[in-house]
């Protein structure tokens, strides 16, 4: 999950602990720097990756690659909160940190799924229409985000999706991965 600029990353130890109630699920977490300013990682019962760990653990050339091996290790990747400037490199192919790397190298026969959290300005803007479209034209699923009323005062759509919504897309998808075919 990757936690960027949004206050929505408030949300995440609700959400990892509602993720780790279902059947089977392992959790790991990629955050950024900037985003552990919203969330206390004490509060968060799983491993919790940033950027520096990507170069820490790779030391030399046969050494594994974090984004690589996290990509490998995940059957399914939740981006919550994603906000504008995560959804913008995405939809561009930037890879500058370690979420947009896992992404980057994603396996898109897996689900990705992607929960919007930005300031109702930003999410009118006619830029994030396009991004949003570009992500589902890669398979990728939007869980909508929400209107109410922000943290900055604002009122209007821009807030993340109800966590308990994000846990159900979820849980569908990884339904459908468990249904041979």
């Amino acid at each position: 999950m990757d936690q960027r600029w949004s206050v929505a990353a408030l949300k995440l130890p609700l959400l990892v602990s509602r993720l780790l109630e279902l059947s089977g699920v392992e959790v790991q977490v990629v955050t950024t720097d900037h985003a552990t300013h919203f969330f206390n990682p004490e509060e968060v019962p799983v491993r919790i990756y940033s950027d520096k760990d990507e170069w820490q653990l790779w030391t030399h050339r046969s050494d594994p690659v974090l984004h690589i091996e996290l990509r490998r290790w995940a059957d399914l990747l939740v981006i919550a909160p994603l906000d504008a400037n995560t959804l913008g490199k995405i939809a561009s192919g930037i890879c500058d940190n370690l979420l947009t790397c896992v992404v980057r190298a994603w396996d898109l026969t897996r689900p990705l799924v992607f929960c919007p959290a930005m300031n109702t300005a930003m999410w009118q803007h006619p830029i994030t229409a396009k991004q949003v479209a570009v992500l589902k034209e890669f398979g990728y699923i939007e869980v909508p985000c929400i209107a109410k009323k922000l943290v900055c005062g604002d009122e209007g759509k821009g807030a993340m999706a109800e966590v308990s919504t994000i846990v159900d897309v979820v849980k569908e998808h990884l339904q459908r991965q468990s249904v041979p075919s």
